[in-house]
């Protein structure tokens, strides 16, 4: 074992790069999309239950709390569309360079977080 390798395990002193904070975002936002689809589909069960039940799913929908978890689950998503495309683009032979793939982690950052916020105000 080479005993001169530097060793780094703060991980508050590695800078990672910002094609590394949009994949590890990505990876995030799958990872909430899964474990919410659980709340979803029982509220949508609820909803198609009776008349009734679709009024008690609407008045879920109305507290303040349920709207912040239905905004960042749909947050979630919309990150997770946007970076697929630009997967789905790099897959194409665009965008596969170094400088290219930074601009593109860019775009992504910019549009979801213009869309996230058009999200919020269309929420609340």
């Amino acid at each position: 074992m080479n005993s001169k390798r530097p060793v780094n395990l703060d991980l508050r002193t590695i800078k990672l790069p910002v094609t590394a904070w949009t994949s590890i975002a990505h990876r995030i936002s799958g990872i909430i999309m899964f474990i919410a689809i659980a709340f979803m589909l029982w509220l949508l069960d609820v909803s198609l239950d009776s008349e009734s039940g679709f009024e008690q799913a609407q008045s879920i929908l109305q507290h303040p709390l349920a709207k912040l978890v239905t905004w960042g689950v749909l947050s979630a998503l919309l990150y997770h569309l946007i970076a697929g495309v630009r997967h789905l683009v790099m897959d194409a032979g665009v965008g596969e360079g170094l400088e290219s793939g930074k601009r593109g982690s860019q775009v992504v950052i910019v549009i979801s977080v213009i869309v996230i916020v058009l999200l919020g105000v269309w929420i609340w």
